[in-house]
């Protein structure tokens, strides 16, 4: 198969040129080749046979990190124009920074104040 090393497994690099479709067909026959390599450790195959498990595995899951990302991306390309977005889509960054005042309220004339919470007092007492 093409992208596939025989010592190494797949390349992450390959992987993200391929379109999903390719991605997932890559996938089943990752899937149905560690499949007959755990029969054959079971029926007691050849050592250089079962020490190809582990980079199957890995082959796997660099495939299922691709799709991942590619998914996630997409999503965020969906909710760029939405007023809002996903927690899960959002830009980690530090808590921080999360809570500083954004470009816009910091230019308008009377800014919110950068207190947002009371952490420590009752909502009654804010």
């Amino acid at each position: 198969s093409s992208g596939i090393n025989a010592e190494y497994g797949v390349k992450a690099p390959a992987l993200r040129a391929k379109s999903k479709d390719e991605l997932v067909k890559q996938l089943e026959e990752l899937k149905a080749e560690l499949s007959t390599l755990q029969v054959q450790k079971v029926t007691g195959g050849a050592t250089n046979k079962l020490s190809k498990i582990k980079d199957v595995r890995k082959s796997i899951a660099r495939c299922h990190t691709v799709l991942r990302t590619n998914q996630r991306d997409n999503l965020r390309k969906f909710y760029l124009k939405k007023k809002y977005m996903p927690l899960d889509l959002r830009p980690k960054k530090t808590r921080a920074i999360r809570r500083q005042l954004t470009t816009h309220e910091a230019g308008l004339k009377n800014p919110p104040t950068t207190e947002k919470r009371c952490p420590l007092q009752p909502a009654s007492l804010c």
